[in-house]
């Protein structure tokens, strides 16, 4: 009998997954809505995956302590998921796949040696994107920004 109490609610938290677990950056209420985040293509399961988040000003776009928001969370196959609570208006997302988790975007002669993404797969042909490649608007009703995972390597 003891054994079987301990079991069902073991049971009950591996059904919910790590969705239920996810906890979004950022306060709910006072008309914030959920921004949902994926990262897609990812090499490897290691680490973890920073998700940044940045206001609408161009000139704060990918400035250093210029951030609204950042999330890390452990990186997953096929699709690495965080959120957050943000009021409806124009952002732009910055990613990267922190493989060794040591909370820096690690380079080898100036080339990303990690992952990185931008909201809207914003073009990073030579050189970062412009914040109008990256911005996107949050509708009231929330929404859910894909991007994909590049690798220079």
């Amino acid at each position: 009998m003891t054994r079987t109490l301990f079991l069902v609610p073991l049971a009950m938290l591996a059904a919910a997954g790590p969705a239920a677990a996810q906890q979004c950056a950022g306060t709910p209420g006072n008309g914030a809505v959920r921004l949902n985040v994926e990262a897609t293509d990812l090499h490897n399961a290691q680490g973890e995956v920073a998700f940044t988040v940045y206001p609408d000003d161009r000139r704060r776009w990918l400035a250093k302590g210029a951030k609204l928001l950042r999330i890390r969370v452990p990186a997953r196959l096929p699709v690495t998921t965080g959120c957050f609570w943000l009021p409806p208006g124009h952002y732009a997302i910055a990613q990267y796949h922190d493989e060794n988790a040591d909370h820096d975007f690690n380079r080898t002669l100036w080339m990303p040696k990690e992952g990185y993404g931008f909201s809207n797969d914003a073009p990073t042909k030579i050189g970062l994107p412009s914040f109008a490649a990256a911005r996107f608007p949050l509708p009231a009703g929330g929404s859910t920004v894909r991007m994909k995972m590049r690798y220079g390597r």
